[in-house]
């Protein structure tokens, strides 16, 4: 068995710590593939080393599967991390998220994950581009998504937190998760994060998931709201490339909310 080290001695404290926990949290219910955690010191993380092979299909409607049952496995709370410190974005330059208990998600997604990021971009969204993301946030504060298109209310779910395609690697054990940014979360969380740059079949992940875990006919709509703060890590971390689509994803938002009564 080979190693593969991630190290950074400018990585914030706690930074490996944070993704060493959120990778063994997700391993917890043995239900998907984790790269195993082989050590962990202040300034690197040692991981087994993955060897990738061709996606496919069957592998992920497997995935898609597992990944449900990776979130029914649940979470405390909204907003829980499974380490004192928890951190978004690439090692060079992660920023720090809050790790506060929430009952619900509107509370924890608008207001300890979205309004602090918007307010970090402001400059760089301009005064209109910031009134159109805040009102898109509002909507989100009022319980426009709490559910599944507008319907029930979710309850925490072991999320990923990070699950663009680049995080998920395809070997021959199936779909595996990497470089975590894990909590309680909304279960629509990752699935929204794998559609934000297109993970390699993604309606066959989305097949596997429905199967395990049928969801409303027109769910994909709310994908808009919990792709949100990905998109907004992306203007907070790389400029202005990223700020008109997120602009259009706050107006697809405020049309969501509007389109399920609210």
């Amino acid at each position: 068995m080979s190693d593969f080290e991630k190290n950074g001695p400018n990585a914030p404290k706690g930074y490996f710590a944070a993704e060493a926990a959120g990778l063994q949290w997700l391993a917890e219910p043995q239900v998907v593939p984790v790269v195993p955690v082989l050590e962990e010191g202040k300034d690197f993380l040692r991981l087994e080393r993955l060897e990738e092979v061709a996606p496919s299909a069957d592998a992920a409607r497997e995935f898609g599967a597992q990944l449900a049952r990776l979130h029914d496995a649940g979470a405390q709370s909204f907003g829980w991390s499974p380490a004192p410190t928890a951190w978004f974005g690439p090692l060079d330059s992660p920023f720090e998220v809050a790790t506060a208990e929430h009952e619900d998600f509107p509370d924890f997604w608008s207001e300890d994950r979205l309004r602090p990021l918007a307010d970090r971009i402001t400059r760089t969204l301009g005064a209109d581009g910031h009134d159109t993301i805040d009102e898109a946030i509002d909507v989100i504060a009022d319980g426009a998504f709490d559910g599944i298109s507008g319907q029930g209310t979710e309850e925490p779910a072991r999320v990923h937190g990070d699950l663009w395609s680049g995080n998920l690697l395809w070997t021959a054990d199936g779909a595996t998760l990497i470089d975590p940014a894990a909590h309680g979360g909304h279960r629509l969380e990752d699935l929204a994060m794998l559609s934000l740059f297109g993970a390699p079949f993604l309606e066959e992940i989305f097949e596997g998931y429905e199967a395990e875990h049928p969801m409303p006919g027109d769910w994909e709509l709310d994908l808009c709201a919990h792709l949100f703060f990905g998109l907004l890590a992306h203007v907070h971390l790389f400029g202005e490339a990223y700020v008109d689509q997120a602009i259009a994803t706050a107006e697809a938002i405020t049309a969501r909310a509007d389109q399920l009564g609210f």
